[in-house]
């Protein structure tokens, strides 16, 4: 799931850390894609902090929740129906249409997540900020992260530009889309791909809409079955 699918199980929470502690693993592979970082292997590390354990403790939940989303009948069968509706998007290009549908069906649920108010963009970036950088950055040196300066730049570009709040229009998530294949291939999508994506994107909310909020009861539910601690 992406960051503000994430952030939905925890829109509530009160703790600054657990909300950034759900968003963290995906916060680190943005910022260096070489990084691979196990906190949940040597929970002691972060004993004794209520920072870091609550930095933990969103951790664990993030990887929870990918779990969850990734083996539900849900994932497979949207992924599915939108891989069929790329396939001749993509045709003549190295992209991948499962990687795109994958990525793209994400994508949307963040837009429906905003779309429908069920979260709040701004409240989630008011949490990021309130963490506080000694804390994350003990948690990150537990984690034996190198280059931590790498993360926290791109840490304070992420909070500054409110990127996640261009989800908002579904042009926007297709040259999201794009941009992320462009790390992958030399060779991606036109303008008109761009744009035939966009319409197939549309097409595709129209049917995701009716049932999306499902995965994310399933999930709160399982998620209360569970303990993490």
């Amino acid at each position: 799931m992406n960051f503000l699918s994430h952030f939905y199980f925890d829109r509530l929470n009160t703790n600054a850390n657990v909300v950034m502690g759900v968003v963290l693993p995906d916060l680190v592979k943005n910022a260096s894609k070489e990084s691979n970082l196990y906190p949940q292997k040597n929970e002691f590390l972060f004993l004794g902090n209520p920072d870091e354990e609550a930095l933990l403790e969103g951790w664990k939940r993030h990887l929870a929740v990918d779990l969850f989303f990734h083996s539900s009948e849900f994932f497979l069968e949207k992924t599915t129906e939108l891989k069929h509706l790329i396939i001749p998007v993509v045709e003549h290009t190295p992209v991948r249409p499962s990687f795109l549908a994958h990525i793209g069906l994400e994508l949307l649920l963040d837009h429906l997540l905003i779309e429908h108010n069920l979260i709040q963009v701004h409240q989630f970036y008011d949490n990021l900020t309130s963490v506080k950088k000694e804390s994350l950055g003990d948690f990150l040196e537990h984690c034996k992260l190198k280059n931590p300066e790498v993360f926290f730049k791109f840490l304070d570009q992420f909070i500054s530009s409110k990127y996640l709040l261009s989800y908002q229009k579904l042009e926007n998530i297709s040259y999201a889309l794009n941009r992320i294949c462009m790390r992958l291939w030399p060779e991606t999508l036109n303008e008109g791909q761009i744009n035939q994506l966009t319409y197939q994107l549309t097409l595709f909310k129209e049917v995701l809409e009716k049932d999306f909020i499902t995965i994310f009861k399933d999930i709160d539910d399982k998620l209360g079955q569970i303990n993490l601690a």
